[in-house]
């Protein structure tokens, strides 16, 4: 199962068309001090390039959740991570609070938040506020053509309110499409 496969079926919830690059993965993973998390979760881990990212630089021992809403990707992410510490849960962002009882100490986010309706959008970054350890951090990425737009706009703006401190990386041209990250630290 392709991520551009899942794209075409459902364009309204599946937001890439292609797999995260690895500069990308890297860029998402960056400075959240990862080797040091007990918990990390990822939202929206598609096809898991990302997934890989976070395996390679989380300590043994460290609880490593991955939250997928499509069950075809889920069960293929499950497959492909069987003999891997991940547990894959196939189930909604929005009941993040329900799935992993806090403290989580990263969020790493694949979610396509432009294209999801604002109620939505609000109740997934209320889960994530609900979990999210205190000094924690989260990062989810952008397309640099779509960074421009309304939603987009408003979920920079969204993560400003909640987030004591936001960084936008430089972008990531190595990735189709080129995407910068919004790395999120210290919830208000």
């Amino acid at each position: 199962m392709s991520i551009f496969q899942e794209f075409l079926l459902h364009p309204r919830t599946t937001g890439a068309v292609a797999a995260s690059s690895p500069a990308l993965a890297r860029a998402l993973t960056d400075g959240l001090r990862l080797q040091h998390a007990r918990t990390v979760v990822e939202l929206g881990p598609g096809t898991g390039p990302v997934t890989a990212a976070i395996l390679r630089r989380m300590a043994p021992g460290a609880r490593f959740v991955a939250v997928e809403a499509n069950g075809r990707l889920a069960a293929a992410l499950g497959r492909r991570y069987r003999l891997r510490p991940v547990e894959v849960i196939h189930d909604s962002a929005e009941r993040l609070a329900d799935i992993v009882d806090g403290p989580v100490d990263a969020v790493v986010s694949g979610l396509p938040w432009t294209v999801l309706p604002r109620p939505v959008r609000t109740r997934i970054l209320d889960a994530i506020g609900a979990v999210l350890a205190p000094d924690g951090g989260f990062t989810t990425f952008a397309y640099v053509h779509a960074a421009w737009t309304p939603p987009a706009r408003d979920f920079a703006a969204e993560l400003g309110a909640r987030f004591q401190t936001l960084e936008r990386t430089p972008l990531v041209w190595a990735n189709f499409p080129p995407a910068f990250v919004h790395r999120a630290l210290h919830r208000r």
